[in-house]
């Protein structure tokens, strides 16, 4: 799912703030219950940003695998806070509801505008950012077996079972 209309010389711009070795932009937005919740607050040892939505396709088969890594590695320093391009809640609400999504979710429901996906250079989804816990971002992109080994080598977990 590509953003339209996108000039080059404002996606260097916003894109340059947000790659991999440099330090995670800030951001709040409301959750939907209507709190509003910050990047800085929701670090973790290790962090991932989400961004996704309910009606895209490609997100919705990720969250499985997504949802497994946070059960499994969320009690050993893994959080991870979703950022939705949705511009509907209920829509919002129900697939946080279906996908079994217990981790903290955000968004201005302003689809291809959210601000947070600007900030990001976000150009598609779902997109992922990988934050340690000095705030940088040491990955991105990275889905299936590929996000899991790079969560648990980030937290120093061996993949060998004892």
């Amino acid at each position: 799912m590509k953003i339209k209309n996108r000039s080059k010389h404002s996606k260097k711009k916003v894109a340059a703030i947000a790659e991999i070795g440099s330090i995670a932009p800030n951001f709040s937005a409301k959750t939907p219950q209507g709190k509003i919740v910050s990047l800085k607050e929701s670090l973790g040892k290790v962090t991932i940003i989400d961004f996704w939505a309910s009606w895209c396709g490609p997100c919705r088969k990720e969250n499985p695998n997504v949802v497994a890594i946070y059960n499994e590695l969320h009690s050993k320093g893994l959080n991870i806070i979703g950022v939705s391009l949705d511009k509907d809640l209920a829509s919002w609400n129900q697939a946080i509801a279906k996908d079994n999504i217990t981790w903290v979710q955000v968004s201005n429901l302003k689809e291809w505008a959210e601000p947070i996906a600007k900030q990001y250079g976000v150009e598609q989804i779902p997109t992922t950012f990988i934050i340690d816990a000095s705030g940088k971002i040491v990955a991105k992109d990275l889905r299936g077996e590929e996000l899991k080994a790079k969560v648990m080598e980030l937290l120093n977990i061996s993949s060998l079972k004892k």
